[in-house]
């Protein structure tokens, strides 16, 4: 996150943090153990019952509106969230609550213009949408792409999550240790992905999610028993403690500075509110209820257990830095992003105490939970992406057969999960939040004019949706490697280089207009004009769900 203060990690701090005892690394490395080992086992027993296409990327649409509201709020509660935002609020208040706020708002946005029609109209993938009433090989052409792309963004995010939660527990401060777990993190998702499919990966969400719920509200509980229960004296204990007074609790202490941090924040508002309902992993999910009514429940349950969570990050985030402190956290990790494992040890008896290392061992074991899960979500969508709609549909031309594509699929997997694996070795300085900020920029830039001028105008083309996709997403990515978060100081990608000639940390402020002007201009420019038949038949299929899969 840019503009955040930085301070090296050193090994004894790290240890400091973990309580040092090899007891207590014991305990955890037994907890992380257990969870793998049984959502592997959950995984193993789904892919039993993966016989073809519709189960690995539609989990047969057997899942009920409740079970998938708790698999998309464990697909959507990422590291970012549990991780980062915890981290963002600890380090500035206020401001670092923004993201809260964003990333809850946005799903009002997913349930008003996309959930239902989307349900309706496709089969496994955003660009079975597009490919409706658009000419078939080029759209899935950048649809495919432009859901490669966002998804790589997001598994950065949580590959920085997973490098910084468990160097932080197993006591590992080098940059060979990160690699390795960032390594590990990674060959566990794709053996998610591969092996169980949409099946194991929605029964592993919905159990990653009722564990993080749990975890949060227990440190919610113990945070606010420390302040008595009264969530003033907890607000003027971190504004104390974090040195920086009452600004702590008032706007501006990141975003104020100056005219560019305020437009950063707009951009990083309009990135977050618009992104959600462009993402490939929350899209795809609509896909695996056996109705659009279903898919509308399942939005709404989401909302209601996100909120909850949401809500609980205000005592994540400033109880951490009411009871540990900001120096202490960006001793641990210079963007916060353990912030939220130690406030659990913190309230779990302190630093060497049994308590605190068995609190911080759960509320790890949780994060990680919620990083495998996320992950295996998000490489999932693009390999699915890739193999119905590149392989499929645009390279074999619909002359595969279903088990060639599932091979493919699994391919896929394991290739993004590797790119993955090395991008995130070289992304460990960054907030995960920040991140997360990044894809969603990128999502509501290529991926959501496309679906909503698909859906919902008449005159749209397939030259204004290959402007819209290609336009966006070419601008948010260039925006992106051109900006203080890859270049120009310590905590960017490369804090060695200088080019960041454009001053916001988040694109979305130009790319997002951008790619809604393409997808208008593209289509008033168009030599072929649009299909009033098909756009009908689309509309009724999306408002009524005739015909749909």
């Amino acid at each position: 996150m840019t503009g955040a203060p930085t301070a090296a990690p050193t090994a004894a701090h790290v240890l400091a943090a973990t309580g040092g005892a090899g007891e207590h690394r014991t305990l955890i490395i037994t907890l992380f153990s257990v969870f793998v080992a049984v959502t592997l086992g959950i995984t193993v027993w789904a892919g039993r019952q993966t016989k073809g296409t519709d189960d690995f990327y539609a989990g047969g649409r057997s899942f009920t509106g409740f079970q998938n509201g708790l698999a998309i709020s464990g697909d959507y509660m990422s590291a970012a969230s549990f991780l980062g935002i915890a981290g963002a609020i600890a380090l500035f208040g206020y401001d670092g609550f923004l993201y809260s706020i964003g990333f809850l708002v946005a799903w009002l946005v997913a349930l008003l213009l996309v959930a239902e029609p989307l349900r309706n109209s496709g089969r496994f993938t955003m660009a079975d949408v597009l490919a409706h009433r658009l000419n078939q090989r080029p759209v899935r052409t950048a649809a495919g792409t432009s859901t490669i792309v966002v998804s790589i963004f997001y598994l950065l995010a949580q590959m920085v999550g997973a490098g910084a939660l468990v160097a932080l527990l197993l006591g590992a401060s080098g940059e060979g240790s990160r690699r390795w777990i960032i390594a590990l993190v990674g060959l566990v998702m794709v053996l998610y992905v591969t092996i169980g499919g949409m099946k194991g990966t929605t029964w592993v969400q919905i159990v990653k999610a009722v564990l993080l719920i749990a975890g949060t509200l227990l440190i919610t509980i113990l945070v606010l028993n420390k302040f008595h229960w009264n969530l003033s004296e907890l607000l003027g204990a971190a504004a104390d403690k974090s040195g920086k007074g009452k600004a702590f609790l008032e706007p501006g202490l990141q975003y104020g500075k100056d005219g560019t941090s305020k437009l950063n924040f707009v951009s990083l508002g309009i990135a977050l509110v618009l992104g959600t309902a462009g993402l490939p992993h929350i899209l795809i999910r609509f896909y695996t209820v056996p109705t659009a009514k279903a898919a509308r429940k399942s939005v709404n349950w989401a909302i209601g257990i996100i909120g909850a969570f949401y809500l609980m990050t205000i005592a994540l985030g400033f109880g951490a830095a009411a009871l540990v402190g900001s120096k202490a956290i960006i001793a641990s990790n210079e963007s916060g992003n353990t912030a939220a494992p130690l406030l659990a040890e913190e309230v779990g008896g302190g630093a060497g105490s049994t308590g605190g290392a068995i609190l911080l061992a759960v509320i790890s074991a949780v994060a990680f939970a919620t990083i495998l899960a996320v992950v295996a979500g998000l490489t999932l969508a693009s390999s699915a992406s890739f193999a119905h709609d590149l392989w499929a549909n645009v390279i074999r031309k619909g002359r595969t057969s279903e088990k060639e594509e599932l091979l493919t699929a699994k391919v896929a997997a394991v290739v993004i999960g590797g790119i993955s694996i090395a991008l995130g070795i070289f992304a460990h300085r960054l907030n995960a939040a920040a991140l997360v900020a990044l894809a969603f920029a990128v999502a509501a830039s290529a991926n959501l004019p496309t679906v909503l001028y698909s859906l919902f105008w008449k005159r749209f083309t397939t030259q204004g949706a290959l402007w819209s996709i290609y336009g966006g997403l070419i601008s948010s990515v260039t925006l992106v490697i051109f900006s203080p978060v890859v270049s120009g100081n310590e905590k960017a990608l490369f804090p060695g280089m200088s080019f960041d000639w454009f001053p916001l940390g988040n694109p979305g402020l130009v790319s997002i207009p951008l790619g809604f002007l393409l997808g208008w201009l593209g289509s008033l420019l168009s030599r072929e004009a649009a299909d009033p038949k098909k756009y009908a038949e689309l509309e009724v299929r999306s408002l009524t769900g005739y015909g749909a899969h």
